[in-house]
């Protein structure tokens, strides 16, 4: 693996001015360019933690919900990702719209959602993902898929004729509400726009970053 491509970023330029004072409003406009421009589940995020000895670890979650809050994302409270945010609630966020030459970074704390939004949005579910969060012991060690086909099978069978299987007491939702976001634009000799709002007290910040 000796050659790596090398791509070029010409893109428009990125001014303080250009962008919104409010990053979730900013994050939408471009969290909707990425959808027009068809790059490929925009909703994919890097969600990084540290654990309680100080290691750090990422993977790809997708986001569910954004609003003057923060961001949304649901798991399994008992994988390694819900007990890192237990041991330490700092987490960032990436976002990597690399067809159109874009990234937003996040960085804030995660709280986990009231029990009336897990609701809900479990509900919305497919009913095989639903089953699904049933059958799953995640991030646990596991002797092979068979275990993950007969839970699935159990469960199916557990909520037959059921219409809307339940949310386990042990899945929900987590709200990370930001304390810093960076918006990265791709450019020429890579010279990028980096922008970053930085919270100070209750006001936003945003400042430019050399690449």
């Amino acid at each position: 693996m000796d050659a790596f491509e090398r791509r070029e970023y010409e893109t428009p330029g990125l001014e303080p001015e250009d962008v919104d004072p409010d990053p979730i409003a900013q994050f939408g406009r471009w969290f909707a360019d990425a959808r027009a421009a068809a790059v490929v589940e925009p909703e994919a995020m890097l969600v990084a933690t540290v654990d309680a000895g100080g290691r750090p670890s990422c993977r790809y979650v997708l986001l569910r919900g954004v609003d003057e809050r923060g961001f949304r994302f649901f798991t399994n409270y008992g994988s390694a990702k819900a007990r890192d945010l237990d041991a330490n609630p700092a987490v960032g966020l990436t976002f990597g719209w690399l067809e159109i030459h874009r990234s937003v970074r996040v960085s804030g704390r995660a709280e986990r959602l009231p029990a009336a939004e897990s609701d809900a949005y479990f509900a919305s579910r497919p009913r095989g993902s639903r089953i699904g969060a049933w059958a799953s012991p995640q991030s646990e060690v596991i002797p092979g898929r068979e275990l993950l086909d007969a839970g699935y099978a159990e469960m199916e069978q557990r909520f037959a004729g059921v219409q809307d299987v339940p949310r386990p007491d042990g899945w929900g939702g987590y709200l990370v509400r930001p304390d810093a976001m960076e918006l990265w634009q791709g450019r020429a000799n890579r010279l990028h726009d980096r922008l970053r709002y930085r919270r100070v007290g209750g006001d936003w910040v945003i400042e430019r970053l050399a690449p």
